[in-house]
């Protein structure tokens, strides 16, 4: 069977469209088959959940218990990497400061993040917070309750994260009083 364009390649290395409308479409007539080229080269990849294993956050980086669930490290020469974290009550990152910005995205509990120099905010299921790049900053669960969120960055030279002095148990109780004097 020969195909209906002439710019035809191999199976392959080929994606086939098919036309459904009774009228045809901007791809050909109506049922007809068409062949676009696609390069050679990585393809798509998929990590099935469960397959990367937990981490344990680093005492170094981390106060209290830290779970980091690794969702994609994207290859060269893309530079995103993302993880869900789950911080248990109270547990909080140290200041840190990323060289290309971070996203948060919050899908459970509550918590904190705080810039340097400015007050604690308190962050909840759907918030999302960018941190510019350079923004000193801490993150992390409220006392009480824990809090989980996905964490996109992206390398710089190989690089995603600078980190810097843990932050204090003074500094995570202002945070918790401004926030439950809120509440009243």
């Amino acid at each position: 069977m020969s195909a209906p364009w002439p710019w035809f390649v191999s199976a392959s290395i080929a994606l086939v469209v098919c036309g459904v409308g009774p009228l045809g479409n901007d791809w050909g007539p109506a049922g007809a088959t068409r062949y676009v080229q696609v390069e050679k080269g990585p393809r798509m990849e998929i990590k099935r959940s469960g397959s990367q294993p937990s981490a344990q956050g680093p005492a170094e980086y981390f106060t209290g218990r830290v779970r980091i669930d690794p969702l994609f490290q994207a290859p060269a020469p893309a530079r995103g990497f993302g993880a869900i974290v789950t911080f248990e009550p109270g547990a909080r990152t140290a200041w840190h400061v990323h060289p290309l910005g971070q996203t948060l995205v919050v899908t459970a509990g509550r918590g904190f993040v705080q810039s340097w120099g400015g007050p604690a905010e308190q962050i909840r299921p759907g918030d999302v917070v960018w941190c510019p790049p350079g923004e000193k900053h801490w993150h992390g669960a409220a006392p009480t309750t824990a809090m989980t969120h996905i964490a996109i960055v992206e390398r710089l030279d190989g690089k995603s994260v600078d980190w810097m002095e843990k932050v204090s148990d003074e500094e995570y109780a202002a945070a918790a009083r401004l926030h439950s004097l809120e509440a009243k």
